[in-house]
């Protein structure tokens, strides 16, 4: 019956239940949207390691993806009572919070008036930041790279929040690194178990610390090459999620528009 696959589909929080041929079989699988998928997470991080090493060689020697630095040198500087100091860390500060903001109140309102999800419109976003950070000359001041990469990566951290169901950062390793050596101790714990969801988690979160490093070294190549304009490569995987999430949305139906990525 059509309007108990529908009802099924909505109420259900984490496995849909659809009907097989006959009626008499059930099956549980996962409803993941596009803006979930492992592959998405894997180029988002890649993109986070490559901005890591873009504003650390070019734009002051900072990691912009995470905010803890910032936090510990503004207090560092109030601590010394270097006030002009640490009113300069209170910018990249705020605008990772104004990017954590935005990206909380803009997703409902995106996805009942645009035909888009907020995911994509934020991946486009990016890329007009990335397109005009190429254009800021070597000489402009670093606060202006700083603060804009501080903006974007904030967005892009609250949005994507889950992997296929397991949670993940897209802007920095961190956490990742931890995921892994916990993963690695429940290996030793447990391995005649063979618990194949530990092990596709775990895995998950080895590529994520992979695919970072992967960008952060790709990055470094191409900013001693590039200089400024390297960014300008990162619009090409960001293009290939674009393209990925426009073509999802311009054939979801409407109750999939409205759907909350799991995590929100």
């Amino acid at each position: 019956n059509v309007n108990i696959h529908l009802v099924l589909r909505k109420y259900t929080k984490i496995h849909n239940i659809y009907f097989h041929e006959g009626g008499a079989k059930l099956e549980n699988t996962e409803n993941y949207l596009e803006c979930e998928r492992n592959r998405v997470y894997y180029t988002l991080i890649a993109i986070a390691g490559f901005f890591g090493a873009y504003t650390f060689l070019l734009r002051g020697k900072v990691f912009c993806n995470a905010q803890t630095g910032n936090l510990v040198l503004l207090g560092l500087a109030i601590g010394q009572a270097e006030w002009e100091t640490a009113a300069y860390y209170l910018f990249p500060i705020s605008a990772y919070m104004a990017g954590a903001f935005i990206s909380e109140l803009l997703p409902n309102p995106v996805k009942y008036h645009l035909k888009i999800r907020w995911d994509t419109l934020l991946i486009a976003v990016e890329m007009a930041t990335v397109l005009v950070l190429g254009l800021v000359p070597e000489s402009a001041p670093v606060q202006i790279s700083q603060v804009a990469v501080n903006f974007i990566a904030s967005m892009q951290y609250n949005s994507f929040r889950q992997a296929e169901g397991t949670p993940m950062a897209t802007t920095f390793a961190t956490n990742h690194i931890r995921q892994v050596g916990v993963g690695l101790a429940k290996e030793i714990q447990h391995f005649w178990k063979k618990d194949k969801k530990h092990r596709e988690k775990w895995g998950k979160h080895c590529m994520m610390v992979v695919y970072f490093l992967l960008g952060v070294v790709f990055g470094t190549v191409a900013c001693n090459i590039y200089s400024g304009k390297a960014i300008w490569i990162t619009l090409l995987p960001f293009l290939i999620v674009l393209i990925d999430f426009l073509n999802e949305d311009l054939h979801a139906k409407e109750e999939e528009m409205k759907q909350k990525p799991h995590g929100h």
